[in-house]
C-alpha cells in the first residue's frame, strides 16, 4: 500500500501547487464564502448518503459531487478550499461516529487532491471552450460545454482509480481498467452536469434562494433512492439468509427446516401428492468399506438422480443422514406409483463415481422407499402423513431391501402393498399394472 500512499500524495500536492499557483478566488469573498456555507451544509448532509462499495482493499464511495459549480464559480483557489473544508469535515464526522476505517484519513487526502484538482481542470476547461460555444442559441453552448467537462473529469477520475487499484494489485490487466471505465453510469454523468450546471447559474446570479431550492430537492430525490437501495439489498441479504437456511450444504437440495416450513404451507391447502421417504441401503457398510468422503459422493449423486425425476413443482429435501423426502405434487396415485418404481429403477442403474486413495471409483448402490399418497384437507395433517410414508419406507425394510411399498391414504381399508426388485403386480381402477425391475 505504500506506493498507493505516494500516488495519493503527489496527487495532493498537485492540487495544492494548482491553486497556490493560481492565487486569488475569481469571484468576491462575500459571495464565495455564502456559497462555500451552502455547499459544505448540503455536501455534509449527502456524505452519509453515499453508496459504499469495497473492491478487495480499497474502499469506493459512489456519490455525486457537486464541488465543479463552485469551481467554474471561484476558480481553482475556490476549488482547493471547498473540497479541503468539506472532505476533512467529513472525516472527522466519521471519526466521532465511529463509521471511519482504518485508511479514512489517507482517502481524506486522495478525496481533496482528486476532486481538486479534477475541478480546477474543470475551470481551465471551461475559460478556454466557452467562447467558440457561447454563440449557439437557447444556451445550448453552455450545456455542452458542462456535458463534455463532466465527461472529460469522470475519465480522469476512472484514469486516478485505475492507478489506484493497479498498484495495489487489485486489477492487473488493461481488460480489466476498460471493464472498470464500462461501469461508469451515464445517467449519475448527467445529474452532475445538469445539477452542476444549475448550480453555477444561480451562485452566477445570487439567487440563495433558488440554489437552496434545487440542494433540498437533490437531497430528498437522494434520500429517497438510497433508502430504497437500503431496503431493496437488505432484503435481498434477508432472502439469501433464508435461502442458506433452508438449503442443505452437502446436496443442495432443500433440508428438514424447510421441509417442516412447507408442510405447514400445505396444512392450508387443498391438494393431494404423493409423499415419498426414501434412504440409501446399506449406507453404513459404504462408510465403513471407504471413508465419509466417498459417503458423501453417494448421497450427492443419489439427490441428483431424485432431482432428475421431479418437475419444478415438486419438493426433495434431504431430511436425515442418507434419507430423502419428496413431495410429488398434482400427480395421481397411479402416476405416483409408476414414477417411484422409475426413480428406484434409476438409482440402483446409476453407480456413483467417488475418489478414493487418489483413484477413481465406481460404487453400486440401491434405495428403499416408501409412498403414502394423501390429500391435505383431510382429518390427518401433513407431518402424520410424513409419519406414514416413514412407516412404510420401514415397512420395506423389514422385507427386504431396494424396493418399495405404498399405501393410497385416500382408501383407509387399503393394505399396502410391498414391490421387490421392481416386479410388482397390482389391481388399480380394474386395472392390472405389470412392471419389470432394471
Amino acid at each position: 500500500m505504500k506506493r498507493v500512499n505516494v500516488f495519493i500524495m503527489c496527487l495532493f500536492l498537485v492540487s495544492v501547487a494548482t491553486a497556490i499557483s493560481f492565487g486569488k478566488l475569481m469571484t468576491d469573498t462575500g459571495t464565495f464564502l455564502i456559497a462555500l456555507l451552502f455547499f459544505w451544509i448540503f455536501s455534509t448532509l449527502y456524505s452519509h448518503l453515499s453508496v459504499i462499495v469495497n473492491k478487495g482493499k480499497i474502499r469506493m464511495d459512489y456519490s455525486i459531487s457537486y464541488g465543479l459549480a463552485i469551481s467554474l464559480l471561484a476558480g481553482p483557489l475556490g476549488a482547493f478550499i471547498f473540497e479541503g473544508v468539506q472532505r476533512f469535515i467529513v472525516y472527522l464526522i466519521r471519526k466521532m461516529t465511529k463509521t471511519a476505517d482504518k485508511e479514512e484519513f489517507i482517502h481524506t487526502f486522495y478525496n481533496i487532491g482528486a476532486f481538486a484538482l479534477n475541478n480546477s481542470i474543470a475551470y481551465f476547461l471551461f475559460i478556454w471552450l466557452s467562447p467558440a460555444l457561447e454563440h449557439l442559441p437557447l444556451n445550448l453552448g453552455f450545456w455542452l460545454l458542462i456535458m463534455l467537462i463532466v465527461s472529460i473529469v469522470s475519465l480522469l477520475s476512472d484514469c486516478y482509480l485505475i492507478t489506484v487499484f493497479s498498484l495495489s494489485g487489485e486489477m492487473k490487466s488493461i481488460k480489466e481498467a476498460f471493464e472498470f471505465i464500462k461501469t461508469r453510469n451515464l445517467f449519475d454523468m448527467g445529474k452532475t452536469a445538469f445539477s452542476n450546471g444549475l448550480l453555477f447559474v444561480f451562485l452566477n446570479e445570487q439567487r440563495w434562494e433558488m440554489l437552496f431550492a434545487l440542494f433540498f430537492l437533490n437531497y430528498l430525490v437522494s434520500r429517497s433512492f438510497f433508502e430504497k437501495t437500503n431496503l431493496l439489498q437488505h432484503k435481498m441479504e434477508r432472502d439469501k439468509f433464508k435461502e442458506m437456511a433452508y438449503t442443505d450444504f452437502l446436496t443442495e437440495v432443500h433440508n428438514r427446516a424447510f421441509m417442516d416450513h412447507i408442510m405447514n404451507e400445505l396444512d392450508q391447502s387443498v391438494e393431494e401428492l404423493g409423499i415419498v421417504v426414501c434412504d440409501i441401503d446399506n449406507f453404513k457398510r459404504i462408510n465403513d468399506s471407504y471413508n465419509h468422503a466417498v459417503g458423501d459422493r453417494v448421497i450427492q449423486q443419489f439427490a441428483a438422480t431424485l432431482r432428475q425425476h421431479l418437475r419444478d413443482e415438486d419438493y426433495l429435501f434431504r431430511s436425515g443422514g442418507e434419507e430423502f423426502t419428496i413431495f410429488l405434487r398434482h400427480r395421481s396415485y397411479d402416476e405416483c406409483l409408476v414414477l417411484v418404481e422409475q426413480i428406484r429403477s434409476s438409482v440402483a442403474c446409476q453407480p456413483a463415481e467417488a475418489e478414493f486413495k487418489g483413484q477413481p471409483i465406481f460404487i453400486a448402490y440401491t434405495a428403499t422407499f416408501g409412498l403414502y399418497y394423501h390429500q391435505t384437507d383431510q382429518l390427518i395433517d401433513m407431518k402424520s402423513a410424513y409419519v406414514s410414508a416413514d412407516d412404510l419406507l420401514l415397512f420395506t425394510k423389514d422385507r427386504g431391501k431396494n424396493g418399495f411399498s405404498a399405501k393410497n391414504g385416500k382408501d383407509a381399508v387399503q393394505e399396502p402393498f410391498f414391490v421387490k426388485n421392481g416386479y410388482w403386480s397390482i389391481s388399480l381402477d380394474c386395472r392390472r399394472i405389470s412392471m419389470p425391475g432394471p
